[in-house]
């Protein structure tokens, strides 16, 4: 340690650099005239940030962690009895898609134009709204806006969901991630491991009365085009075990007035050659087609 020029100086010495310190310190600036603010930016409040971020950031790796992900069985493109949905947090794009002004020959106008929009806004909306006011209700056109936004995502999300949960009811299906949980499940208590690399096999559900006069029938019918001679449905829903949904009545409503994609097919059947008594044999005899 050496005395510098001044009497109240010294140098320190570290390795071969000098580093000259002082005993005069600046006082810290004040905030007071600030108001809102009662510390420097970086490092104090940035570090304080940092710190509550790393809590919930552990809390989530825990929950995730402790809770499996909810996955389904592989994906089969064969498999045709199931309804296609994004994450959630996309649900209302995907309910946007739906309308006839944002798809079709406006699709470019529903995946382009308005998300761009959306979100362009967004990354712009810090150049845009360069107001100091911090109160929202001092801001009606920023806070308008966020609000009218917020309740557009809100109503497109659960309108969606709500949708979708009628259909599974109305088609009867069970989302494959439910059934590879219950399959998980049936195997913790059965006490060996879960094999969920491909659906378990289902009983085929057999014919009723396949010589009938019902069958004979569909044969000529305009159902046949589209569910398959033996009822299996290929790319549309299947007929076997169609009576345990619907009644004789039920299934005459949606041969006279359509169902969901399906249009009406009475007037087809007629043009085809069936009589009014032939549509009630074929309905009763799919009321008939029972898996148990």
């Amino acid at each position: 340690m050496a005395h510098g020029p001044k009497s109240n100086e010294k140098i320190i010495y570290v390795g071969d650099s000098r580093i000259r310190k002082k005993e005069f310190r600046p006082d810290p600036q004040d905030y007071t005239s600030y108001p809102g603010k009662s510390e420097a930016f970086i490092p104090n409040f940035l570090l304080k940030e940092w710190m509550v971020a790393v809590v919930f950031l552990v809390g989530i790796l825990v929950l995730v962690m402790s809770e499996p992900a909810p996955l389904g069985y592989p994906a089969d493109p064969t498999n045709t009895a199931i309804i296609p949905m994004p994450d959630w947090y996309f649900l209302f794009m995907y309910q946007l898609l739906k309308y006839p002004y944002t798809s079709d020959q406006y699709v470019v106008l529903g995946t382009i134009i308005v998300p761009g929009i959306m979100f362009g806004g967004l990354l712009l909306a810090p150049f845009l709204d360069t107001g100091k006011e911090r109160r929202f209700y001092r801001r009606p056109i920023a806070s308008s806006l966020m609000l009218v936004s917020l309740a557009a995502v809100t109503y497109l999300t659960v309108f969606s969901w709500d949708h979708y949960t009628k259909e599974l009811e109305r088609q009867g299906l069970v989302p494959d991630h439910i059934k590879a949980e219950e399959e998980r499940k049936a195997a913790k208590e059965e006490g060996r491991e879960p094999d969920i690399r491909k659906k378990p096999e289902t009983a085929a559900v057999p014919i009723v009365e396949p010589d009938s006069e019902g069958a004979q029938i569909y044969a000529k019918a305009t159902c046949l085009s589209c569910h398959q001679a033996d009822l299996s449905g290929g790319a549309m829903p299947a007929l076997l075990g169609i009576g345990d949904k619907y009644d004789k009545a039920g299934i005459l409503d949606i041969i006279k007035n359509g169902k969901g994609g399906m249009g009406a097919q009475y007037d087809a059947n007629i043009a085809q050659g069936l009589t009014d008594a032939d549509i009630d044999t074929l309905a009763d005899w799919l009321a008939k087609q029972k898996a148990q």
